[in-house]
C-alpha cells in the first residue's frame, strides 16, 4: 500500500483578487480604528500611571491616580448621574425609534418621503448648534416650549435652571437628534423581514400586535442589539450638549463622567489623573457592552 501526500489547495486568482479587495476596502477603517481608538487607549493606561500637568514633564506615580479615585467623592456622584441619564435615555430611545420605524412602514406616498425627510433633518444638524436651539425652546422666559405650556395654563418652567428638571430637558433635545437616525436602521431592518410570515401569521388569526411580538421583535433582535449597545455607548460620553447647556450645573445635577473628566484634564490640567477616569470609564462602558451582548444577542 503506497504512500500519498496530501497538497495543499491552491487558491484561484480570482479568490485572491477578491480578498485583496475586501481588505482593501477594510484597510482604512482597521487604521482609523488602531490609530483613534486603540492608541489612545493604550496611551492613556501610561498617562494614568504619571502625575502630569501637560506643561511639566511625566513623573511616575505608580497607582496613585487609581487610589486617588477611589475616595473621589465627585467622580462616583458623575459616575451615578451618567448611570441615570443612561438609565432614562437609552430605553426612550429605542422605543420611540421602534414606534417611528413602525409608523413610517405603514406610511405610502409622498407622506412617507416627507416624514423621514423631517425625522432625519434634526441628524444633519451639529451637536453645538443642536444644544444653542434647545436653550432658545426652553427658555424659562420667552421660549417656545413654555408658550405652547402656557396654552394649556400651566406656568413657566426653569427647565434647564433646575435640578430636578435640567436632565430631562437635555434628554429632550438628544432624542430630538437621534431618533431619526435609529429610526432608520430599524426601518431598514423590517423591510428586510419576509412578507411571507405576516402573511401566514394572518392566515392563522394573528392581530397586529401578535405579529409584531412573535415575528417583527424576534427578527429585529440583532438589530436592537446593535442600537442598544451604540446608544449604551453614546450615553455614557455625551458632553457637547450638557457642556454648552447647562456646563454640568446647577448645582453639578448634570456633572456626567465625561464631563467631570473633561473639567480635570482641560481645566485643572491633572492629565494623569483624567487619564485614570477615563481608563476607568472605558472598562465601564467594556463590561456594560459585553453584558448587554450577553442578554440580548442570539443564543444558540
Amino acid at each position: 500500500m503506497g504512500g500519498s501526500t496530501l497538497t495543499p489547495k491552491r487558491i484561484s486568482a480570482r479568490t485572491r483578487n477578491e480578498w485583496v479587495t475586501a481588505y482593501g476596502f477594510l484597510l482604512p477603517n482597521l487604521i482609523g480604528l488602531f490609530v483613534f481608538v486603540f492608541v489612545p487607549i493604550v496611551y492613556a493606561l501610561y498617562v494614568s500611571l504619571h502625575d502630569w500637568n501637560a506643561l511639566n514633564p511625566k513623573a511616575f506615580s505608580g497607582l496613585d491616580n487609581y487610589r486617588k479615585l477611589l475616595h473621589d467623592d465627585q467622580w462616583w456622584s458623575s459616575i451615578r448621574i451618567t448611570l441615570t441619564f443612561s438609565v432614562i435615555y437609552v430605553p426612550l430611545l429605542f422605543v420611540l425609534s421602534l414606534l417611528s420605524a413602525l409608523l413610517m412602514n405603514a406610511l405610502r406616498g409622498r407622506t412617507k418621503g416627507v416624514a423621514r425627510t423631517l425625522f432625519l433633518l434634526p441628524f444633519a444638524v451639529t451637536s453645538v448648534t443642536s444644544a444653542v436651539i434647545g436653550m432658545f425652546m426652553l427658555d424659562p422666559r420667552n421660549g417656545v416650549i413654555n408658550r405652547l405650556l402656557g396654552l394649556i395654563g400651566i406656568g413657566p418652567q426653569p427647565f434647564l435652571g433646575s435640578t430636578s428638571q435640567a436632565m430631562l430637558s437635555i434628554i429632550g433635545v438628544i432624542l430630538w437628534i437621534n431618533i431619526g437616525y435609529n429610526m432608520i436602521i430599524f426601518l431598514s431592518a423590517i423591510k428586510e423581514i419576509p412578507r411571507d410570515y405576516y402573511e401566514a401569521a394572518g392566515m392563522d388569526g394573528a392581530t397586529g400586535w401578535k405579529s409584531f411580538r412573535f415575528i417583527t421583535l424576534p427578527l429585529l433582535r440583532e438589530t436592537s442589539t446593535f442600537i442598544l449597545i451604540v446608544t449604551t455607548i453614546g450615553s455614557f460620553q455625551a458632553l457637547d450638549q450638557i457642556l454648552v447647556m447647562t456646563k454640568g450645573g446647577p448645582a453639578n445635577a448634570m456633572e456626567v463622567s465625561v464631563l467631570y473628566i473633561f473639567k480635570q484634564g482641560f481645566e485643572l490640567l491633572n492629565m494623569g489623573y483624567a487619564a485614570s477616569l477615563a481608563f476607568v470609564l472605558f472598562l465601564i462602558i467594556f463590561g456594560l457592552s459585553l453584558v448587554q451582548l450577553k442578554l440580548f444577542s442570539n443564543r444558540n
